[in-house]
């Protein structure tokens, strides 16, 4: 990728490894020489996506986690023993809801689904990893958002609600962490993937997951000093929250 830094001996930690724009993030970053920890909600899902991107010679070590589950995220961090020292954090798993949910017509399972996955799954992650790059005040946290969770600019009416509604508030997640740690070495940013060709975006998606997934390792590559944080950015660019 054009106008990133290498990455040679940084660990990174991908939640939603196993496919769409965290498979490409984690090649991406991989690619850069980072060792890749490529968490997937199961250990096989984990398990044939790490094969893949070894079988391209790559350095990459996978987790099965459900990071709904804070007790199985802080069961990770354990096992991951040295790696958990992670200089990367990229929260990309995620889920989305029926495209005919409005939020007062919202099957609450659905509801519940999406946003312990989409939020509380990057609440988890943060709540186990961030601590440590505070103490090396040293880090960079990604998580991935969504067109569809801007207040402004396109996608701010219609289906999809809790879909939309998890991804606003992984925004306003985001905005507050970067408050809380910039000022140790750490930055945190929130980034808009778009309609990329995933399981999720579909077969006529205009851009691949690995042009989604460009704007995670540019951030993830960046200097902290001087850099801008706590933003939403899309394409190497700051988008409106």
């Amino acid at each position: 990728m054009d106008g990133v830094g290498g990455m040679d001996g940084k660990v990174a930690l991908v939640t939603g490894g196993s496919r769409g724009i965290g498979l490409a993030a984690a090649r991406g970053l991989a690619q850069l020489g980072a060792t890749v920890v490529l968490v997937g909600r199961t250990a096989e899902s984990a398990g044939r996506a790490a094969d893949l991107l070894l079988s391209e010679g790559l350095d990459v070590v996978p987790i099965g986690c459900d990071v709904s589950n804070a007790d199985e995220v802080a069961r990770m961090a354990q096992e991951l023993g040295p790696l958990a020292a992670v200089d990367v954090l990229v929260c990309a798993a995620g889920v989305m809801s029926s495209p005919a949910s409005r939020t007062i017509r919202s099957d609450p399972a659905e509801w519940s689904q999406v946003m312990e996955t989409n939020l509380d799954g990057v609440f988890h992650v943060v709540h186990a990893f961030v601590p440590g790059m505070v103490e090396r005040r040293s880090g960079r946290v990604i998580t991935v958002s969504a067109c569809l969770g801007r207040f402004t600019g396109p996608g701010t009416a219609g289906g999809l609600a809790p879909y939309r509604i998890s991804k606003a508030a992984v925004n306003a997640l985001t905005k507050n962490l970067a408050a809380e740690v910039s000022s140790r070495g750490v930055l945190a940013d929130a980034m808009c993937p778009g309609h990329c060709r995933t399981d999720m975006g579909g077969t006529n998606a205009p851009r691949s997951a690995q042009e989604g997934a460009d704007t995670i390792v540019w951030l993830a590559t960046r200097e902290v000093e001087g850099a801008q944080t706590g933003l939403l950015w899309e394409d190497r660019l700051v988008v409106p929250w």
